[in-house]
């Protein structure tokens, strides 16, 4: 998972969620590591906050690096990094329910590829209204102009095994849009299963700059074009 300027406290945060996780998966996948990804953030993340991290979670990892890249190029760092068989991305805050993650995981130990988090329409209750635009709007083109077979491309809670491994390290673009050119790439090459996910209660979301907003139709333009 990506770390950018965590808020104070994070740390005990992230550990109390990822014990959650490690209980519902716990009689599927005894043992899980935890891998972040610190992309160079400016707060909150000196090597005492990482120490601090790893007392109350030996299992994690952390990889990290001075320049902010976004989060496709965190992730992708964090995915070179793992030996692991099987790796589930997500964000740091976990904001998917701990059932939604462990359906992702059975679908994966059960079918293998890659499975990807699928948001019902209940979603769109909990999201701003700019961001609910967005993200309908991404997903009608994603259907009608990319003609791809999944829609929702934008959910931040995948898992893959090495096939799809080898495939997400393919992609290139550092933020957002690399969720898309994730599964553009695999299109036909490694199978994609979508997987039923739910917010969890409480979840506060980072709002949306327009220059990340005009970079990212730049991408989008680029994985159009490839396609074409």
């Amino acid at each position: 998972m990506p770390c950018y300027n965590p808020s104070v406290g994070w740390e005990q945060a992230l550990a109390d969620k990822f014990a959650a996780f490690t209980s519902a998966v716990s009689d599927i996948i005894p043992d899980p590591g935890l891998l972040v990804v610190n992309d160079g953030s400016g707060q909150n993340t000196d090597e005492a906050n990482f120490r601090k991290l790893q007392t109350l979670v030996p299992a994690a990892r952390v990889v990290s690096y001075e320049k902010n890249r976004g989060k496709g190029y965190a992730l992708r760092q964090g995915v070179q990094a793992s030996d692991a068989d099987f790796v589930l991305v997500t964000d740091i805050d976990f904001p998917y329910t701990t059932a939604s993650m462990r359906r992702v995981v059975e679908t994966l130990l059960t079918s293998g590829g890659i499975a990807a988090g699928n948001r019902d329409t209940a979603y769109y209750a909990h999201v701003p209204a700019f961001r609910r635009w967005l993200s309908k709007g991404l997903r009608w083109l994603l259907r009608h102009v990319l003609r791809q077979p999944i829609d929702d491309s934008q959910c931040g809670l995948k898992g893959f095994d090495p096939a799809g491994k080898a495939v997400f390290l393919q992609t290139t673009i550092d933020r957002f849009l690399f969720d898309l050119e994730f599964l553009m790439l695999a299109n036909g090459r490694v199978p994609v299963r979508p997987v039923p996910v739910e917010l969890r209660s409480g979840v506060v979301f980072s709002s949306v700059g327009w220059k990340i907003l005009l970079a990212e139709g730049g991408n989008f333009l680029k994985l159009f074009f490839r396609q074409m």
